[in-house]
């Protein structure tokens, strides 16, 4: 556990280099090697620009991600993409986003890739950071794929998942990562019409295996597919049933929803950690370090400065690179500002 009073993090994804995002489009011209150091390139780049930041804790900007759900689909066995579910064209939306058939037994024998992309972070990366891994939970990683006959419904999916991704939680710590993000912004999307009590007992028995073992957190949001929320944005019908959750800290956007509800991160900081999202991903606004500083401020009111961590609200992914890096250097320089150094 970090003693950093109001530390920076970010939550996983960084933006492509545009030359990444080409070749991600003409792979057929590159052979294996040039690929692994293509993604070996793009992972410094990410390295480099949170370093620069001076972040305390980094990832590898999950550049080996072309979709956060789809991507893994890639290591799972017994899905097969649907051409015929997805809406093409139009304003952009989640409804454009791949889905999938489920025609066998899901499994995933060699693993999510998780575990891969950290080595690879862990090799590359500077002493001094934190070195963070990202994963999406079972709930969240079952929402682009269609029941069938065996598994009837998103649950049945769910469950099915859920041994996959708890092995894939349990060989990056045995890889040595001390710090795991358990993705799970589906739930945070539909607690306001669904189980949320199913929701916990899905996220407690999925990290089961690794409470403990390292700082565990989850991130919860509201979507953030082509800069757009899908879900109901309001913290209220997570409480209290996500106050259960076996974590060490929960992730929670708020500066999208100008800091609506701002007086439930307490409930969550009288449990646990809270890392805030004070950093706008949707809006191409640059925080100034003083907006920074106001908003550490605000929600200190409710977190205690060494409960608290601070970040963008959801990954960068969609966000350009030039604004991601000014972002999170002034949301460094205003945390160091608030800390007195």
């Amino acid at each position: 556990m970090s003693t950093i009073p109001i530390r920076t993090t970010v939550v996983g994804s960084y933006p492509f280099p545009g030359w990444l995002e080409f070749a991600s489009h003409n792979l057929d011209k590159f052979g294996a090697a040039d690929i692994e150091e293509m993604v070996e390139d793009a992972v410094i780049a990410a390295i480099h620009d949170q370093v620069t930041a001076g972040l305390d804790v980094i990832t590898d900007g999950e550049q080996t991600r072309l979709d956060f759900n789809l991507s893994f689909y890639g290591f799972i066995k017994g899905i097969e993409n649907n051409e015929t579910e997805t809406r093409r064209f139009g304003p952009p939306a989640h409804d454009q986003r791949g889905k999938h058939n489920i025609v066998s037994e899901l499994k995933a024998p060699n693993g999510l890739g998780a575990v891969k992309e950290f080595l690879r972070l862990k090799k590359l990366a500077p002493a001094g950071p934190v070195l963070k891994a990202s994963v999406p939970g079972p709930y969240t990683l079952s929402g682009r794929l269609l029941p069938n006959e065996k598994y009837k419904d998103r649950y049945a999916i769910t469950e099915a998942l859920l041994p996959i991704v708890r092995s894939e939680l349990e060989a990056l710590v045995a890889a040595g990562c001390k710090e795991i993000t358990v993705d799970e912004p589906s739930m945070s999307c539909y607690a306001y019409k669904e189980d949320t009590k199913r929701f916990v007992d899905i996220f407690n028995r999925t990290v089961k295996p690794i409470v403990g073992k390292c700082n565990l957190s989850t991130h919860l949001c509201f979507g953030n597919f082509k800069g757009r929320p899908v879900g109901y944005r309001s913290i209220k019908p997570m409480l209290p049933d996500f106050l259960d959750m076996t974590v060490d800290e929960i992730h929670i956007e708020m500066a999208n929803r100008e800091f609506a509800e701002i007086e439930l991160l307490k409930p969550f900081a009288d449990k646990m950690n809270v890392a805030v999202g004070i950093i706008d991903v949707k809006n191409y606004y640059i925080e100034t370090v003083d907006d920074v500083v106001e908003r550490i401020n605000r929600c200190l009111k409710y977190v205690p400065a060494e409960k608290l961590s601070v970040a963008p609200d959801c990954g960068l992914s969609q966000t350009a690179r030039w604004a991601s890096r000014q972002k999170l250097i002034n949301m460094v320089k205003g945390a160091r500002k608030v800390r007195g150094h």
